[in-house]
């Protein structure tokens, strides 16, 4: 027997949802599935040239492409000779697709748009042994000029709050400490559930429900659509980790409107000021896009300010690539070379900004979640490096002796949990 090989891109949700597949195709055999991202032009290219060299690597067995490139532009990889079935991101996460995938052959993409609820299956796991990661949304309502995933993905649409919790007591059960909520548009989570519940009730529903679960996350917000229960539960529920990473993507208004984003730079500075009074420890890390059409010096050096404005740590530098289809690809661009040193600027502000942060954890007590022998992650998410192995999945108390790169050094303490 030669088990199925799957090969993921792009967003943690894709990489979950590839962990669905593995249960979902059980019995699988001498098959490929790769699972594409969309997100930019490059992360199509990168997807295309590793299925031509899966296809060398495994010239007998059944190549299957799947994920939001796939959905996107399905017949681009039916015409690539290495690819024998092209699935759609409804399609992959369905039993009845992977029952029949011995003799399914072609193009099998449904119109995501017309989804109007999450796939059913659910996964028990996904992550470390320490982590899990639930999805509790899919999907995106929202425009944004640059951004092609809803195309991928469909509109928003919801798991119901009931399966969230069961399927967090579910993982409790199993020993994971830790629970990171997942999905494309978090922020939208509820809209299109009955009475449109805001995704801080599913926050507080979870911490009330389920009691034993040591620490919850959140993957990423839009900022903007923090509700007042979301906000409550950061400032008051000390089991809800103080890190949260901020779809911003610009510090300029001018660039803000042109992305067509629903904030303001003076919004992005007014929430985080507001989470840092609330929760004073509270890191936050941010996507940002450097030289999107039109950019300017000065508009840049908005964005570049915007850094030391929010106080954030964690910066996701993305330069801007043109995505076919979207209406940025239409705009007057920046040069190439200047896109590329703008980022290039970005990312040694955040080297400096997480080095910054680092220097002031020393000589601080945390509460580190083990994720291998070796290391864990503080309430913050910064990495932790031990000397003397720790107990893998476990919260061991920790003192923080110095910095080593872009890790911490650890001691572990006596007490634990």
């Amino acid at each position: 027997m030669t088990p199925p090989i799957f090969e993921t891109f792009g967003c943690r949700l894709n990489a979950y949802e590839t962990e669905a597949m593995r249960d979902l195709s059980t019995g699988l055999e001498n098959a490929v599935v790769v699972n594409t991202c969309a997100v930019t032009a490059e992360a199509v290219r990168q997807a295309r040239q590793r299925i031509r060299k899966l296809r060398r690597e495994n010239p007998d067995a059944k190549l299957i492409v799947t994920g939001c490139a796939a959905q996107i532009e399905p017949a681009r990889f039916d015409a690539m000779p290495e690819v024998d079935l092209v699935l759609g991101n409804l399609e992959k996460m369905q039993a009845d697709t992977w029952a029949g995938i011995s003799a399914a052959e072609g193009i099998v993409v449904k119109d995501i748009m017309a989804a109007t609820e999450t796939a059913g299956h659910l996964i028990d796991g996904f992550g470390t042994r320490a982590r899990a990661y639930v999805q509790v949304q899919n999907g995106c309502d929202h425009r944004c000029t640059f951004c092609i995933i809803p195309y991928g993905r469909g509109n928003s649409r919801s798991v119901p709050a009931g399966m969230v919790v069961d399927q967090i007591k579910r993982l409790v059960g199993k020993g994971f400490n830790e629970v990171v909520l997942t999905g494309v548009d978090m922020t939208s989570w509820g809209a299109d559930l009955p009475g449109a519940p805001p995704l801080g009730n599913l926050v507080q529903r979870i911490l009330k429900l389920v009691p034993d679960l040591p620490r919850l996350r959140i993957s990423s917000i839009d900022s903007i659509e923090a509700d007042p229960a979301l906000i409550e539960a950061i400032k008051f529920d000390q089991r809800l980790m103080p890190h949260l990473h901020l779809s911003l993507q610009a510090g300029d208004n001018m660039i803000l409107k042109r992305m067509k984003r629903r904030h303001s730079r003076e919004d992005a500075i007014a929430f985080c000021a507001d989470m840092r009074a609330a929760r004073p420890e509270i890191v936050f890390g941010a996507d940002i896009i450097a030289g999107f059409p039109t950019e300017t010096d000065a508009m840049f050096e908005n964005s570049v300010k915007l850094v030391e404005d929010c106080g954030l740590t964690w910066l996701h530098v993305f330069p801007f690539s043109a995505r076919e289809g979207t209406p940025a690809a239409r705009i007057p661009p920046v040069d190439g070379r200047i896109v590329k040193a703008r980022a290039a600027q970005l990312r040694a502000l955040g080297e400096a900004r997480v080095e910054s942060y680092l220097a002031t954890q020393v000589n601080a007590q945390h509460c580190v979640l083990i994720e291998n022998p070796h290391m864990g992650r503080t309430e913050g998410f910064a990495e932790v490096a031990f000397e003397a192995a720790q107990p893998v999945g476990k919260i061991i108390k920790a003192q923080i002796s110095g910095v080593a790169g872009t890790r911490l050094s650890g001691v572990s303490l006596p007490s634990a949990e």
